[in-house]
């Protein structure tokens, strides 16, 4: 389905779940993911929770000729679909770059949220991100989405998940090829980070019950920005899962899902 924002762009949605239910959970994407992402995480949420997954502007089947948009044009849309369905109180989870809008979300507009799911997630840069972040960059212009796959797995997985992958890695890397040929929008997404400030003074005014999942092994966003996002968040809880990586909503399924399943019965 398709919701037009504010600003005449179609953002793409669909409604899954328990349809009926009055608990909602949104999934918010990684940079480059799209619905599918979450698709193996659906089964433990689905007899009790209204689930709502989302790509954002460049992301997906969402628009993708657009101008640049900051974490809080991304939260605006967020809420923006929220009031279009009737939804007046959510939980929000997001993973990686999802998180970071759901930061912005519960900053915006708290009145709307539940509570808050962070997974894989970070409130400000060091020089070994932004040698990460460059690198990205730059095998985006030279070689595409593809060379920056090639780039990104090694960061993104864990060594465990390429031991045994649950989706083969050549046939993953196909289907993110294929979902991610406009580097154009990757790039509009990516700017979103790079010019972010360090926003850990922000996020000591986020006052949602909060939930923040991280892996240990996740070489891309190390432990140690996880508990900073935990120290600055009032009250947080911080999950760490041992043996896993980045992907936590491929690599930490079962896991990963219990938490938050926890965390909301609480």
């Amino acid at each position: 389905m398709l919701l037009k924002t504010s600003d005449n762009l179609s953002l793409y949605y669909e409604i899954t779940g328990n349809t009926q239910s009055a608990k909602t959970i949104v999934f918010l994407n990684g940079l480059s993911q799209a619905t599918v992402a979450w698709f193996l995480m659906l089964p433990y949420f689905k007899a009790d929770y209204k689930i709502i997954l989302v790509d954002f502007i460049f992301q997906g089947q969402s628009s993708k000729d657009a101008e640049w948009r900051n974490f809080n044009r991304h939260a605006q849309d967020v809420k923006e679909l929220l009031d279009e369905l009737k939804i007046d109180n959510a939980t929000i989870a997001g993973l990686s770059y999802g998180s970071l809008v759901a930061q912005h979300f519960a900053l915006l507009y708290p009145q709307k949220l539940n509570k808050l799911v962070l997974m894989s997630s970070f409130a400000h840069k060091t020089p070994y991100y932004d040698a990460i972040e460059t690198a990205w960059w730059n095998a985006l212009q030279i070689g595409g989405y593809s060379l920056m796959l090639d780039v990104m797995l090694p960061q993104v997985l864990g060594e465990n998940y390429f031991k045994n992958p649950i989706i083969p890695i050549d046939l993953m890397k196909q289907a993110r090829t294929d979902a991610n040929n406009n580097s154009d929008a990757l790039f509009k997404l990516m700017r979103a980070t790079r010019e972010r400030p360090d926003y850990r003074p922000m996020i000591k005014n986020i006052s949602t019950p909060t939930l923040i999942i991280h892996g240990e092994k996740d070489l891309l966003l190390p432990v140690h920005l996880a508990q900073e996002v935990h120290k600055a968040i009032p009250n947080s809880i911080l999950e760490i899962i041992p043996g896993v990586g980045h992907t936590l909503n491929l690599e930490a399924i079962a896991q990963t899902s219990q938490l938050i399943l926890n965390f909301l019965k609480e």
